[in-house]
């Protein structure tokens, strides 16, 4: 009788099977993969749809707790990481809450709670641990071609944003996490934090700033294709040009899904134990089309944007940092203004933005009846509610349509009084589609921020929404191999403490743990602490 050995959910797997042929990668600058013919018949252990940071991930995870599953990596495009894992696509903010005002907002009362600040902080913990071990594992190269040290700042003007950042600044006091931000209402310390906030700056205005050395920049599209590279090394395969087009449940547990292969319009079929559909925009539409009842009261409200971005020299020299404002009325966590260095492919610029637009397209790549496609029976009522009851979003966005270049140049300004219209230049952002939803009490809710949706047997997971997403992208694969391996978490349980030291535990109440996970990880991935 054949060897078997349980895939996930249990299904047996033969081992007998002839190997296949160890795979190339073409390397980051072109990563276009092809793959062979599929047949109707051949059954893989794992599909991961999308080319992204979180099929990246969630691959390089199942690869290493279960090197003798079968993974087959979806990308529609002819590249990896060119939607929303793009580096130009994002501001490649290591989103750990040093910064980002929107995770401790004001109470009606007054006052701030630090919780979501801790938690995404912790959050993000998870993915560095995780990425020093890869570094030292030889799975990733160099730190530096993935993440930079850039200081983490916040900016404030104004008597009433001043005391608000007081009350942040001593509600995170206490916290192992966040015991090196500083704070200062000093413009000249200001200026030697970074000269181009200050530089003819109003002496007598009244601002404020906090300012957290370790900060990171990650140039999540690097990371993306080094993470693939990776798990095709240790046998998965990656087919890029390849649209997923159609899935549905079988009788026998495991789903089939149709594809098309994009060169040539060639249909194929694929049966798979588990899907993970990480495919950005395009999430929605499949988790809709795989007939799965937790998708139903889901719907999707995109939102697009653009930067403005120099690389001249003598700028980027006097700014090492990103600085985080405050958001205007209305508008969407993922719009606050902010002033960032970037490393992009080695090279240093900076980024200003984003100016937030709108168009239907869940994708930057995709077509114009995304959102009309999307409206299902069971989602309209939410969607009306969420449209009714966000009025300040719905003028902000067009307000924010309507804005000229000069327009764009006076916020550049609230942040950089010296800015000259010919060093920026415009460049468009992806598209975040944030998530809508059922509430039983007020019929439909905005949710800003990620969720994962699992189908009730485990056999299918998605991820819809957007930031803080890629800095927390091994968090949330962990959160969906709990969900959908759940009889397999302790068998994984010591690689997972090996992968990830903290596991299980919070870094926020052990502050010898904290500096020391702080510590370790800065080391190995060359970063200031």
């Amino acid at each position: 009788m054949a060897a078997r050995r349980a895939g996930p959910a249990g299904a047996p797997r033969d081992l007998n099977a002839a190997a296949e042929p160890e795979r190339g990668w073409s390397g980051a600058s072109s990563t276009a993969s092809t793959l062979e013919s599929v047949t109707s018949e051949e059954t893989v252990d794992v599909v991961l749809i999308g080319g992204g940071i979180m099929s990246a991930t969630l691959g390089s995870l199942l690869s290493q707790l279960q090197p003798d599953w079968t993974i087959r990596v979806y990308e529609r495009l002819g590249e990896v990481a060119q939607e929303s894992s793009n580096a130009w696509n994002n501001a490649g903010t290591g989103h750990a809450a040093l910064c980002e005002l929107n995770y401790m907002p004001e109470n009606a009362d007054g006052t701030v709670s630090a919780d979501k600040a801790v938690a995404i902080n912790e959050q993000f913990q998870v993915s560095r641990q995780y990425w020093a071990y890869l570094v030292e594992q030889g799975a990733l190269p160099e730190p530096h071609n993935f993440i930079n040290t850039a200081p983490h700042m916040t900016f404030v003007r104004g008597k009433a944003n001043i005391e608000y950042l007081k009350k942040r600044v001593a509600a995170l006091a206490e916290q192992p996490l966040f015991e090196e931000m500083e704070f200062t209402e000093d413009l000249e310390r200001i200026a030697e934090w970074t000269p181009l906030l200050a530089k003819k700056r109003n002496p007598r205005a009244r601002v404020a700033a906090t300012r957290t050395a370790a900060g990171t920049d990650v140039d999540f599209g690097a990371l993306t294709r080094f993470l693939l590279r990776d798990i095709e090394r240790r046998g998965a395969e990656i087919a890029t040009n390849h649209q997923v087009t159609w899935l549905k449940r079988q009788k026998n547990g495991t789903w089939k899904l149709r594809l098309r292969h994009l060169v040539g319009n060639t249909p194929k079929t694929i049966n798979a134990r588990f899907v993970f559909v990480g495919a950005g925009g395009g999430a929605l539409a499949l988790l809709q089309h795989s007939g799965i009842p937790e998708i139903k009261g889901f719907g999707g409200f995109p939102i697009s944007g653009q930067f403005f971005r120099t690389t001249n020299p003598k700028l980027v020299a006097q700014h090492n940092a990103k600085v985080y404002g405050k958001a205007a009325k209305g508008a969407p966590p993922m719009s606050v203004p902010h002033l960032d260095t970037r490393v992009v492919d080695g090279e240093t610029a900076l980024l200003f933005g984003p100016y937030a637009g709108f168009t239907p397209k869940f994708l930057k790549s995709s077509t114009w009846f995304d959102l009309p496609f999307s409206i299902r029976l069971h989602n309209l009522g939410p969607m009306i509610q969420v449209g009714l009851k966000n009025f300040d979003l719905v003028k902000y966005l067009v307000s924010e349509l309507l804005a000229s270049r000069d327009k764009k140049l006076k916020a550049l300004r609230e942040f950089m009084p010296t800015a000259k219209s010919e060093d920026w230049e415009l460049i468009t952002a992806g598209q975040r589609v944030q998530v809508m939803k059922k509430d039983p009490e007020k019929g439909g809710v905005l949710q800003f921020g990620t969720e994962v949706i699992t189908g009730a047997d485990g056999t299918i997971a998605g991820l819809l929404g957007a930031s803080p997403g890629a800095s927390t992208a091994a968090p949330i694969m962990l959160d969906v191999l709990g969900r959908c391996f759940p009889d397999r978490m302790a068998e994984w349980e010591p690689k997972l403490r090996e992968m990830i030291p903290s596991y299980g535990t919070k870094l926020s109440s052990d502050p010898e743990g904290a500096a020391a996970s702080l510590a370790a990880t800065a080391k190995v991935l060359d970063l200031a602490f």
